[in-house]
């Protein structure tokens, strides 16, 4: 929005306003809008949601820890997407069609995981949205996503795999790069929602992994950077650099109030559409196997939870004390602090592993 008035600026009025035309200044102001909303709108909103008792509800077979953190507000994750929207719209270039699909599929994630929330802390129905209806509406919204991007593929590179760690090697998929992007979406989503168990435990990896997305899509979208690391050039790609930044400012705006003991959560609306957010970005920049490698606390958390359940059905025995992951450690001794920093130092190491990537090929 503002980058088109800047263009008029610049034109008819004074040419300094050509620097808001460089995308890593826009991205660095994504990132700085999304936090300043974030911390601004936060504290009301928390006192909004205590106000109206919109609180969280702790399992009674959960860690004898979580007990004290009944009624702690929830539903907190619509800031993140508020900020992440503003801040997206005000600085991306919004004739972009990749900005639009990304923002359109975290929101309709969002709008699954609000569904979600409200029929739990607003309606008192404990279950929520059935799981068949939560997954009937993810798949809706992943589905769509999956197609836009294939109909809308402008270059052959925008449908194939790329392979980590080799130049060469990029897989034509044709069709099935509709199933492959349905997959990624909807998976990351519900693995990012598996993970939101801790205070602060999955926004900072959400909100690393955004950083290092930011980074691939800033070097995919720029043929120069692109040529030189040898990593597929998918034109236009670029902006979703504003994208990732919003994340990043909205996720660390989030943490704000979200470190430990949290003052608030995200619930549902902020995991589910994140962890979406994470695999529509992934899937546009043609790196959804680097998103399995950063994400992999994500996807050690989704496997625990897998492996719990296919063990006790098969066996009548539980492989954890209790699933998701980070509750076995809990159960272990582990204070809550510590699972969470060092799956944090985990993600640290797995960004980076995945960062290099980009060079080691």
């Amino acid at each position: 929005m503002l980058m088109l008035l800047a263009e008029w600026l610049t034109e008819n009025v004074l040419t300094g306003f050509n620097v808001f035309q460089y995308l890593t200044f826009r991205g660095i102001l994504g990132v700085l809008t999304a936090l300043l909303i974030s911390l601004l709108v936060g504290p009301g909103m928390i006192r909004r949601l205590s106000r109206y008792q919109i609180g969280q509800h702790i399992r009674e077979d959960g860690p004898k820890s979580h007990f004290s953190k009944a009624g702690t507000p929830t539903m907190g994750g619509a800031l993140i997407l508020i900020a992440i929207a503003i801040a997206t719209l005000l600085w991306a270039d919004l004739r972009n069609r990749y900005i639009w699909i990304v923002l359109l599929t975290t929101l309709a994630f969002g709008v699954v995981g609000w569904m979600d929330d409200y029929r739990k802390l607003i309606l008192r129905n404990s279950k929520g949205l059935s799981a068949r209806a939560k997954y009937f509406w993810q798949s809706c919204a992943g589905l769509t996503a999956a197609l836009l991007l294939y109909f809308t593929a402008q270059a052959p590179v925008e449908t194939q795999l790329i392979v980590p760690f080799f130049k060469n090697v990029a897989i034509n998929l044709g069709w099935l790069f509709i199933p492959l992007t349905y997959f990624v979406v909807v998976g990351s989503s519900n693995a990012v929602n598996l993970t939101d168990g801790l205070d602060g435990l999955a926004i900072v990896p959400t909100t690393m992994v955004a950083g290092a997305l930011s980074v691939f899509c800033y070097a995919s979208g720029n043929r120069i950077f692109a040529d030189y690391l040898g990593i597929p050039h998918v034109p236009g790609v670029g902006e979703v650099m504003v994208f990732c930044g919003a994340m990043v400012g909205a996720g660390l705006g989030f943490l704000w109030f979200n470190a430990y003991p949290a003052q608030v959560f995200m619930g549902d609306v902020g995991a589910l559409a994140l962890g979406a957010a994470l695999g529509i970005v992934a899937a546009t920049v043609r790196q959804e196997l680097v998103l399995v490698v950063m994400g992999g606390v994500f996807v050690m958390e989704t496997v625990s939870v897998i492996l719990q359940v296919a063990s006790f059905k098969l066996t009548g025995r539980r492989i954890f004390r209790m699933a998701p992951l980070h509750h076995h450690f809990e159960l272990k001794g582990w204070p809550e602090p510590r699972v969470i920093v060092r799956f944090w130092i985990i993600t640290i190491i797995l960004v980076l592993i995945g960062l290099a990537t980009l060079k080691i090929r």
